[in-house]
């Protein structure tokens, strides 16, 4: 598998920016005197740091195509993810989308044959040259749908990864420090469940508890395990002591009370929501959220740290925009594509609290931002992004939120619930022949 290269491809990619631009943004001609509408669907809330980068993005295609009018529709995450394949083999499919990268997501499309084969239009408008390495690593998927190599289908145009936020002033009441091992995460946890304070925001019902689950994993795993798991090369051992640490710590951390009980049912915009109101200390989550926190916090201070005692953390670039076969107007979403991928989208990302991957880094003023992308620079300079744990195996999304439900439930034990998650990622082994 491809791997990232930190600062030295986020630079990489600048220089070639800044060496090429990127002025393909040639207006299609039009057949009749009708306007033309591209459709665009995506599911950045407003106020983060995407919503407000692609919003300005179709100002700018506005402007310089004057016949096309952007119809943009918001989704959601879980409607999307959920509904892709059909809607995407219909005429109700959008012109150009965004949409979760991995083998589970865009590699699937993509061997369903729903995907507009992007290598070509790559190459010709220097996507290649602004993505190199590892960013390119879920851009491409092979025949089976396994990202890494092959075509291009699809376009990341920023970074993200999973870090603790945390309330300072929370920390400050506790006389809690900023932890730098895992035991004295441990130790933070327990002084604030004594103050009778649940420590750790938490969503069951989607992505957010899985990922915790997938990072207690990491901080046991090492590169060979992550590419057995992730990329098939190698059997992974689902009672191993990666996969078997991050369960029963999982459990044992819902019994001590570092989780609530009743987040079994909560959203990810809960959890968010709830952390951005002060009423929890920390949230274990991704950067795409730091946009939304750094403009909704006023009545406290915040900060971000990386998971203590581990050297990977769960993160990739970001998700893909997509063109599905169906699109009646590619030549118009390749233009906008073009666009978010430009130095002044780029740009506006990076101050907004994204993490762009074609930004000139002297444009990037906001402190809070530079932090952030400091940090992802870190991460990614020791090769530590390890992608996501709904990734390997289609539908295994809902397999990983059913196997923590059960967990903050306690309705199965760790071991029962390892057993479940197993199964469906042994099946798409099966399936893709290996």
């Amino acid at each position: 598998m491809v791997r990232f290269r930190g600062a030295a491809v986020l630079a990489a990619a600048v220089l070639v920016l800044s060496a090429c631009g990127s002025g393909s943004e040639t207006p299609a001609p039009a057949s009749s005197s009708q306007p033309r509408v591209l459709k665009l669907w995506h599911y950045e809330s407003a106020d983060s740091a995407m919503g407000k980068a692609w919003d300005e993005a179709i100002k700018k295609f506005e402007a310089s195509h004057p016949n096309v009018k952007v119809q943009f529709e918001a989704k959601g995450f879980e409607q999307i993810q959920k509904t892709a394949s059909m809607v995407l083999n219909s005429d109700e499919a959008p012109d150009i989308m965004e949409y979760n990268k991995g083998n589970a997501t865009a590699g699937l499309l993509s061997k369903q044959g729903l995907l507009t084969d992007l290598t070509e239009e790559a190459a010709k408008r220097g996507w290649d040259k602004l993505l190199p390495g590892g960013l390119q690593t879920t851009a491409k998927y092979d025949d089976r749908g396994v990202m890494g190599n092959g075509k291009w289908y699809g376009v990341p145009n920023y970074g993200e990864f999973v870090m603790v936020y945390y309330n300072k002033d929370l920390f400050a009441k506790h006389k809690v420090e900023v932890p730098t091992t895992f035991e004295e995460f441990t130790a933070a946890l327990d002084t604030f469940v004594k103050a009778g304070v649940t420590p750790i925001a938490n969503a069951g019902a989607e992505y957010p508890a899985q990922q915790i689950l997938y990072q207690l994993a990491l901080t046991k795993a090492q590169k060979p395990w992550l590419s057995a798991f992730q990329s098939y090369q190698g059997k992974v051992d689902f009672h191993g002591p990666e996969f078997t640490y991050g369960a029963q710590t999982f459990a044992d951390w819902v019994k001590k009370g570092y989780i609530a009980k009743n987040s079994s049912g909560l959203k990810a915009e809960d959890m968010g929501v709830a952390f951005m109101n002060g009423k929890f200390p920390m949230m274990i989550s991704g950067s795409w959220w730091f946009g939304r926190v750094a403009s909704t916090i006023k009545d406290f201070e915040w900060g971000h740290f990386l998971f203590p005692g581990a050297t990977l953390s769960p993160g990739s670039s970001g998700n893909l925009w997509i063109v599905p076969e169906k699109s009646e107007n590619k030549d118009l979403a390749y233009d906008f594509i073009d666009i978010t991928m430009s130095k002044d989208i780029q740009n506006l990302l990076g101050n907004s609290g994204g993490l762009p991957v074609a930004a000139d880094p002297a444009a990037i003023t906001d402190a809070r931002s530079k932090e952030l992308i400091e940090t992802f620079n870190k991460l990614t300079s020791t090769d530590g992004l390890a992608f996501y744990p709904d990734w390997p195996a289609p539908g295994y999304y809902d397999v990983l939120v059913a196997g923590v439900q059960n967990l903050i439930n306690g309705s199965k034990t760790p071991e029962q619930v390892l057993d479940e998650i197993a199964g469906p990622y042994e099946d798409n082994l099966a399936d893709i022949g290996n």
